[in-house]
């Protein structure tokens, strides 16, 4: 999979000049979109098939700063899945390499009514997608 890259916007920045940490959260759903577009499997797809998917945990790692037209590069990965809940990890570099922000969130699979979906049963080659995933 490709790394997504985000260039920070001046409207990211605060008074003192640094990306406000709010954005990396921002950050991580912008890439967690185009990694699941990578693999075949894209938000409006998901959605068209009903399937919705909340996070159900966030959690950031501020290492460094960013300021205004910084290239940060976002590394997203399957941390892990079981078939009902997806950990993703997400690592964030600037263009030196240097790692400014690591990342995790947890997602759960509903259909529109909220009932939680048996991907393996419903959804077997989403499923299958996302276990291939967790095992690179």
């Amino acid at each position: 999979m490709n790394s997504y890259i985000h260039v920070v916007q001046y409207y990211e920045t605060d008074r003192m000049g640094i990306t406000h940490h709010s954005n990396c959260v921002r950050w991580m759903e912008e890439a967690r979109i185009d990694f699941l577009k990578q693999a075949g499997w894209d938000y409006g797809k998901l959605e068209r098939l009903g399937i919705v998917s909340p996070v159900t945990a966030i959690n950031c790692k501020y290492k460094a700063s960013t300021t205004f037209a910084d290239e940060v590069s976002i590394e997203v990965s399957v941390e892990e899945f079981k078939g009902v809940r997806l950990k993703l990890h997400y690592i964030m570099k600037n263009t030196s390499g240097k790692c400014v922000c690591e990342g995790a969130s947890e997602h759960c699979f509903l259909d529109k009514s909220g009932k939680i979906l048996k991907l393996h049963k419903e959804y077997p080659d989403f499923y299958h997608a996302l276990t291939s995933l967790a095992e690179r």
